[in-house]
């Protein structure tokens, strides 16, 4: 089935946005020494479309240093997914949310139109491909200079943060 949708952007559509938190926090970090201003990002997304859920998957750690910035995303309406940061014996560690999006994205097709994945992560790819082959449209908004070139080409449309840092950026 392929939904009337698929092509464009349209007023009546209804959006979910799914923000892969550390993707973007480590892109912005490394390209520009910046944090992400999640308002504008998620204004940007959705545009005059129906947000219907906004997520955001964090990692959290023992200090509990991110509990402001929680606190932030959540008065923007953005509903928090969290997973305590694992460390193993050696010192290696490890959070990794993919598996927990893609099982949202999963779950919320029955709810919208659009799916914007906040993330340049290429592991998404046969995600995008799935929702794709469900009818829906997948929009993906992330840095360009570390998105995969893979998910770019695969999504229905891409919006290139680094088209417009300062919009997108904040100090920090």
């Amino acid at each position: 089935m392929i939904s009337i949708f698929s092509s464009s952007k349209y007023k009546n559509q209804r959006v979910a946005v799914l923000i892969d938190v550390q993707n973007l926090y480590h892109s912005a970090k490394a390209i520009y020494q910046r944090r992400v201003n999640f308002k504008e990002l998620l204004d940007t997304a959705v545009g005059d479309r129906q947000l219907v859920r906004a997520f955001a998957y964090v990692v959290t750690t023992k200090t509990g240093e991110e509990k402001p910035f929680l606190e932030a995303l959540t008065k923007l309406g953005i509903e928090i997914k969290s997973k305590e940061l694992q460390e193993y014996y050696g010192g290696m560690k490890k959070a990794d949310w993919d598996v927990g999006l893609a099982v949202d994205a999963i779950k919320t097709l029955s709810l919208v139109d659009v799916i914007i994945l906040a993330s340049g992560d290429g592991d998404y790819v046969p995600l995008v491909e799935y929702l794709k082959n469900q009818g829906r449209r997948v929009e993906v908004i992330a840095f360009g200079k570390s998105t995969s070139s893979k998910l770019r080409e695969t999504a229905d449309d891409f919006t290139d943060l680094d088209e417009n840092p300062k919009k997108f950026l904040i100090k920090g």
